[in-house]
């Protein structure tokens, strides 16, 4: 779902934010950008079996709350709805790696045909229209004493530890009010001080959102997907959205509100018509996932369905680049 936060939108998407995000941190690793031979190998063949009466969903095999093998993720259940709504069987095709390699190792290799849950317009994919829209949150205990219900509030330099995601828009946002390097290590602490050098790190969901609960943190910053099952499965903590006005200093807009859209391949504009018909058509259960799961829904305006993310600019989630403009899936 930033890592240079001087330069324009360098920030590392559900960050996606995958980011689609998990809150998640990157590292600059030049090998990225080739496939892993075994999944090249298996290509053609893979790609000669897919089954019409099956739709092959992309799909982390660890990454709660979006995806697991056992189909407990909020995407997993959105998958599957869509594929009812196609007349098809859901078969989820699973990585065992982070789920910032799903476009790059799954889906083009052909070895799977949808990634759900990626920024509108991510230029690796055709996406669909948004089916939600959704931002980050400050999680804050209940009982808090502080008030704070935006990057400009007063209370926010009196929290004690505040955790948030190197190389996220609220990364962005810290630096912008001078609380980067005073919360730097209890950032860095989330991820156990691991280097990011040379290494995908995860920092763990549930993990921010009961360092809040336990009162190690007085404040949490995340993409509300990543943690809003934690959030509502504590009766301790809430989540405030924050609102999309955010800008650096030299007046460049910070985004925090992000459209989520399914993903296919390149050129593949048939599967993404009966995506977008399947979605209109199963829109009450998909709302129903996102309601149980407690993620808060915005309004998809029309200014917003023109939103992307231009070449360059960051994803919050799910992109194995260091420029993912929340916290990426690729």
């Amino acid at each position: 779902m930033t890592r240079e936060i001087g330069s324009a939108f360098s920030f590392a998407s559900r960050w996606p934010l995958r980011a689609r995000l998990a809150p998640l941190a990157f590292a600059l690793v030049p090998f990225l950008a080739w496939p892993d031979a075994a999944g090249a190998a298996q290509t053609a063949e893979q790609g000669a079996r897919a089954d019409p009466s099956e739709l092959r969903i992309c799909a982390a095999a660890n990454e709660l709350p979006y995806s697991n093998r056992d189909e407990a993720g909020f995407e997993n259940k959105i998958a599957k709805t869509i594929a009812d709504a196609m007349g098809r069987k859901a078969r989820f095709v699973w990585l065992d790696k982070p789920g910032i390699y799903i476009v790059r190792d799954l889906l083009n290799q052909k070895r799977c045909d949808v990634v759900v849950g990626l920024d509108t317009g991510d230029q690796r994919v055709l996406t669909t229209r948004p089916y939600f829209r959704t931002g980050y949150v400050f999680v804050q205990r209940k009982n808090a004493s502080l008030k704070i219900d935006g990057w400009r509030s007063p209370d926010l330099r009196k929290a004690r530890n505040i955790g948030f995601v190197d190389g996220s828009p609220p990364s962005v946002m810290m630096n912008e009010i001078d609380l980067y390097n005073t919360h730097f290590n209890y950032m860095k602490s989330l991820v156990n001080f691991k280097s990011r050098r040379n290494q995908y790190i995860r920092v763990d969901p549930r993990r921010m959102v009961g360092e809040v609960a336990n009162g190690k943190a007085d404040v949490a910053v995340a993409f509300a997907p990543e943690v809003a099952r934690y959030v509502a499965g504590n009766a301790d903590v809430v989540l405030t959205v924050i609102a999309d006005d955010n800008k650096r200093s030299d007046g460049k807009h910070v985004p925090h509100h992000f459209n989520q859209s399914m993903g296919v391949r390149k050129g593949d504009t048939a599967l993404l018509s009966e995506l977008n018909k399947a979605i209109d058509a199963s829109w009450p259960q998909i709302e129903a996932v996102l309601k149980a799961e407690g993620i808060p829904m915005l309004k998809i305006t029309k200014a917003s369905r023109a939103e992307a993310p231009a070449a360059g600019e960051a994803t919050h989630r799910r992109a194995d680049r260091p420029s993912s403009k929340r916290t990426g899936r690729d």
